[in-house]
């Protein structure tokens, strides 16, 4: 392990901590971390109670794992890893994202601290299945996975958080990202607009009963329509769906939270 690592530091002249947090991704873990430690020499896991085997599955990898549970939200449970990060340089996947060649040679050539930046954005391919496709929003997909943690910060939301650094730039070099195994799963992934209404229930944004259809078609229209998904037969229609449902759930359930919420206050 020692030689590892002077072999990382003379390679690149700094080191890089990988950091994924994890909920039964037994299916996904193993491929993550041997992605990740092509650049990487410290890889922290942040576990939220998984019932199969993913933690002993991390560990084997070499991987540190610390359990949080209960999930404190998708912002705060990747914040609560990052002190168990050796490293300034922060590496952030998802499990069932991979690097691909184009940012692995990237980061090999390029010292990241001479950059004068804080954060390095990139490009995401995602997958249906197999199957890539550039319409229907699903790429270019800028992502934040590259960061300093002593001047960039997760923001404390419950789903879908994202990076926040005063100084960034973008490289077009990619991650690839298995989004679907299929259309059972695609149309299951929907359930995470639960997460989404949350985050918009607790914000001081004014919500209408008319703001869930509209929403939702018109998240439908511009992903079939404005971001060509009809060229892409039913990978691009099932998916627009899908968007327009998410949309959908993530406004009428916000309003049903708030509902919920006035009707404990007045009781």
């Amino acid at each position: 392990m020692h030689c590892h690592i002077c072999e990382l530091i003379l390679r690149f002249g700094y080191e890089i901590s990988g950091l994924v947090i994890t909920l039964n991704e037994s299916r996904n873990i193993v491929d993550c971390l041997r992605s990740m430690k092509q650049i990487c020499d410290d890889i922290v896991v942040v576990d939220s109670g998984s019932s199969d085997d993913t933690v002993e599955l991390a560990k084997a990898e070499g991987a540190t794992v610390i359990v949080q549970k209960p999930f404190l939200g998708d912002g705060p449970q990747r914040t609560h890893g990052l002190p168990y990060c050796r490293h300034q340089w922060i590496l952030n996947l998802d499990a069932d994202e991979r690097l691909e060649d184009d940012f692995v040679q990237y980061v090999k050539r390029t010292n990241l601290d001479d950059l004068g930046v804080d954060l390095i954005q990139t490009r995401r391919r995602n997958l249906i299945g197999d199957r890539f496709t550039p319409h229907v929003g699903q790429y270019p997909d800028y992502v934040k996975r590259l960061f300093r943690k002593d001047r960039a910060s997760f923001i404390p939301v419950v789903a879908h958080t994202y990076v926040e650094a005063k100084s960034s730039i973008s490289e077009p070099i990619h991650i690839t990202h298995y989004s679907y195994r299929d259309y059972l799963d695609m149309v299951e992934k929907c359930k995470y607009a639960g997460w989404l209404a949350k985050n918009l229930a607790d914000s001081d944004k004014r919500l209408y009963s008319w703001q869930p259809f509209m929403h939702g078609f018109w998240s439908f229209l511009s992903h079939y329509v404005l971001k060509a998904g009809f060229l892409v037969g039913l990978d691009g229609l099932t998916l627009s769906i899908c968007k327009g449902v998410g949309s959908y759930l993530k406004y009428a359930h916000a309003i049903e939270i708030r509902r919920a919420r006035k009707n404990k206050i007045n009781e």
